[in-house]
């Protein structure tokens, strides 16, 4: 069946047709984007791959730069935005309404993950429902049937994929909704700012290297990896008709994410990590907010539902 989908999919793909098998997987290149040349650069682009520029100089010069706290602010605000931001509100909460939160923490996590650097939470949330509403498609946000690189980040360059695909993006109506989500997005890079501002007058340029540079680049390319490897190397436990695979460090990585297999079994569980081994600290919070009476609507896949999956396993490299 997926063979059947990536022909279909290659005879209607709108970019350079490739057919090329990523080394060691079963994931085939059916078509690439021209990511640098001969594309038409929008303005977003421009400032995008500019910010993607500046935060990663800053974190070549890390070795230049280490004192103890200033990696310390890195670690922490690596973990405040990585697990409250990133992994429990905008993925599992905001994209999939995995469980529920009051709305004064709500709003605190949510806080965190615009100050990951990853796009203000109604287009990081309309990204990724749109990632599952056609995965591994011809109309997927960031599938490596375009290539590793788009999957990974090249598709973040690329605003006219997104314009192409998606005309009007109107998958995050809930969250266009409230005052808060349209008040982070209009003033987005003025949080990012005002965090680099902070840590300059805190601890000067070692603080922006750690604190900016070293911690932002980090998170992106371990949350990333999810939209590369985690569909191209690793174990299919589940039949879910895509590419989504498990992969057991870069859940170490990403706190839990990187059990991407069972997610997209699953996608509406709060639990990825399945199995009593397969370590996963944002569900561990979740689960210490659900014992304390914090979180509530706590959604995790019943044995029945487990069951209906596991009837047809299919199995992939490991």
């Amino acid at each position: 069946m997926m063979r059947k989908l990536l022909v279909l999919l290659s005879n209607s793909n709108g970019g350079n047709q490739d057919n090329h098998k990523i080394p060691f997987s079963n994931v085939v290149v059916i078509g690439t984007r021209n990511y640098f040349w001969g594309r038409k650069w929008r303005n977003v682009d421009i400032q995008v791959a500019s910010w993607f520029i500046f935060v990663h100089i800053l974190a070549i010069f890390a070795p230049f730069t280490f004192t103890w706290d200033s990696f310390f602010i890195a670690f922490i605000g690596y973990l405040l935005t990585g697990i409250l931001g990133i992994t429990l509100s905008y993925h599992r909460l905001l994209s999939h309404h995995s469980l529920k939160l009051p709305k004064w923490l709500e709003y605190t996590f949510v806080y965190f993950g615009v100050l990951a650097a990853q796009r203000d939470p109604i287009s990081w949330v309309s990204a990724h429902r749109y990632h599952h509403q056609y995965v591994d498609t011809n109309k997927d946000t960031h599938s490596p049937i375009n290539g590793f690189w788009f999957s990974h980040m090249g598709w973040l360059l690329d605003s006219g994929y997104m314009v192409e695909k998606y005309a009007d993006r109107k998958n995050a109506e809930d969250l266009k909704k409230q005052t808060f989500y349209i008040i982070m997005q209009k003033t987005y890079m003025l949080h990012l700012y005002g965090c680099g501002a902070i840590l300059f007058a805190c601890g000067g340029f070692p603080y922006l290297v750690w604190g900016m540079g070293v911690r932002i680049v980090w998170l992106y390319h371990a949350t990333f990896m999810l939209n590369s490897i985690c569909h191209i190397w690793g174990h299919q436990a589940w039949n879910t008709g895509d590419l989504s695979k498990n992969n057991w460090w870069v859940a170490l990585l990403v706190f839990g994410e990187g059990w991407h297999n069972n997610h997209h079994a699953f996608e509406y569980s709060a639990r990825h990590g399945l199995e009593w081994w397969q370590i996963n600290i944002t569900w561990y919070l979740i689960w210490f907010l659900e014992a304390i009476g914090i979180a509530t609507n706590v959604k995790v896949p019943t044995d029945v539902q487990k069951q209906k999956k596991s009837n047809s396993i299919t199995h992939s490299n490991d």
